[in-house]
C-alpha cells in the first residue's frame, strides 16, 4: 500500500512537469529548426563566387593529348562558355587533332586554342617554361585542369614493379607539377582554380588497382593541404572522381582487366566523357572542393568525406543526415565484392584442378 501511494505521489508529480517538458521540447525544436534555416540563409554568402569563363585562360594538362576523353570534353566545354584554351601534353600529333575539334565550339573570333607539347610528369622546369609561355600569349591562368592520367589493372604480384613508380610520376607528380607553375600567379592575383582528376578509385581501394589508387589517393592529400594553403587568396581546388568512363583508356584497360575488377566496375554504370566534364566544369567554376557523378558518387563522396573542406553550410549538413544511411548500403556493397571475389577464386582452384588431373 505504501508503495502504491508512493507511486502515485511521483506520477503526480510527474503530471505537473509534462506541460513544462513538452514546453522545453519545443522550444529546442523550434530553435534547431531556426538554425538549420539561418545556415540555409547565411550559406550562399560565404560560398565562393563562381568564376567567369568568358574571356578566362584555361589550362588542360594531360599526358598524351586526349584526341577523346575527359580532358578533350572539359576544354570543349569551357571553350563553349567563351574560354580561351590551352592544351598541354607530348604527343604534338593528338594535340593538333583536338584543337581542331575544340574550336568547331567556339561562340565569338577572338577565342584561341593554344597547344603546347611537354611531358607534365617529367621535369619541373620543362612545365614551368610552358606554362610561362601560355601566360605570355593568353595571359594569366585562372583555372588549371589537371587530367593528366593512366591506369593498370593486374593483380598486385602480376604487376611490373616499375609500374607503381610510374603510375605516381604521371597520376601524382603530373598534378604537382602544373600547379606548381601556375601557383605563385594565381596567389598575387588573388584568384584561381584548381581542378585534380582523380577516380572514384581515388576514393576506395578496388580489387586490381593496387598501383592505380594509391596513386589517385594521393591526388586528394595534395588537395586538402593545398586548399587551407590557398583559399585566403581566394583560390579553390575541386578534387573530381569520376566513375568508370567511355574513353580510349577505359577501353584499353578493360582489355587486360581481372575478372574480379570487371564484374566489380559492373555494379556500377558506365558514362560519357561529355558528361562528366560538364559537371566537373560546373563544380570548379562554382568552387566546390567535391566533384562527383551520379548517385554512387554522390554516396561514396559523403562517405568518404573525413576532414575534407566544405563549400557551403548546406553540403555539410547532408553530410551529416545522411552518414549513418549511406554506411549501411556501403556495407551491402563491400559484402557483394568480397562475394565477387571469392567465388572467382573458387573458380579459378577448379580450372586449375581440372588442369592437373588432364
Amino acid at each position: 500500500m505504501f508503495f502504491l501511494e508512493e507511486g502515485v505521489t511521483l506520477w503526480s508529480e510527474f503530471s505537473g512537469w509534462r506541460p513544462l517538458l513538452l514546453v522545453m521540447l519545443l522550444v529546442v525544436g523550434a530553435f534547431i529548426v531556426a538554425f538549420v534555416l539561418l545556415l540555409y540563409m547565411v550559406s550562399p554568402l560565404i560560398s565562393p563566387k563562381p568564376l567567369k569563363l568568358n574571356g578566362s585562360h584555361v589550362v588542360v594538362s594531360e599526358v598524351t593529348g586526349g584526341s577523346s576523353g575527359i580532358g578533350k570534353c572539359i576544354a570543349i566545354e569551357c571553350f563553349k562558355q567563351g574560354a580561351f584554351i590551352t592544351l598541354v601534353a607530348r604527343d604534338e600529333g593528338k594535340l593538333l587533332r583536338a584543337k581542331k575539334e575544340i574550336e568547331k565550339h567556339s561562340i565569338n573570333d577572338k577565342q584561341v586554342v593554344l597547344c603546347i607539347s611537354v611531358d607534365v610528369s617529367k621535369d619541373y622546369g620543362q612545365v614551368q617554361s610552358v606554362i610561362k609561355q601560355a601566360q605570355e600569349k593568353l595571359g594569366p591562368v585562372d583555372m588549371l585542369i589537371n587530367c593528366a592520367g593512366i591506369s593498370v589493372a593486374a593483380k598486385f604480384e602480376d604487376i611490373d614493379i616499375d609500374f607503381f613508380g610510374r603510375l605516381m610520376e604521371i597520376n601524382y607528380l603530373g598534378s604537382v607539377y602544373p600547379t606548381r607553375a601556375v601557383i605563385h600567379t594565381m596567389k598575387e592575383r588573388r584568384m584561381g582554380r584548381i581542378v585534380f582528376v582523380s577516380s572514384q578509385a581515388g576514393q576506395l581501394g578496388l580489387f586490381g588497382y593496387t598501383a592505380y589508387s594509391p596513386s589517385k589517393f594521393a591526388l586528394r592529400g595534395l588537395a586538402e593541404s593545398l586548399q587551407m594553403e590557398v583559399k585566403p587568396y581566394n583560390i579553390y581546388i575541386t578534387v573530381a572522381y569520376p566513375p568508370d568512363t567511355d574513353t580510349p583508356g577505359f577501353q584499353q584497360e578493360n582489355k587486360v582487366k581481372p575478372l574480379e575488377t570487371k564484374l566489380i566496375s559492373e555494379t556500377s554504370g558506365l558514362c560519357q566523357p561529355d558528361q562528366v566534364a560538364k559537371i566537373i566544369v560546373k563544380d570548379a567554376v562554382q568552387g566546390n572542393f567535391n566533384s562527383s557523378v551520379g548517385s554512387d558518387g554522390y554516396m561514396l563522396s559523403s562517405l568518404t568525406c573525413g576532414m575534407s573542406p566544405v563549400t557551403t553550410i548546406t553540403e555539410g549538413l547532408q553530410q551529416i543526415v545522411t552518414m549513418g544511411l549511406f554506411r549501411t548500403i556501403a556495407l551491402f556493397y563491400l559484402g557483394s565484392f568480397d562475394s565477387i571475389v571469392r567465388r572467382c577464386m573458387i573458380q579459378q582452384e577448379k580450372c586449375i584442378g581440372l588442369e592437373k588431373k588432364d
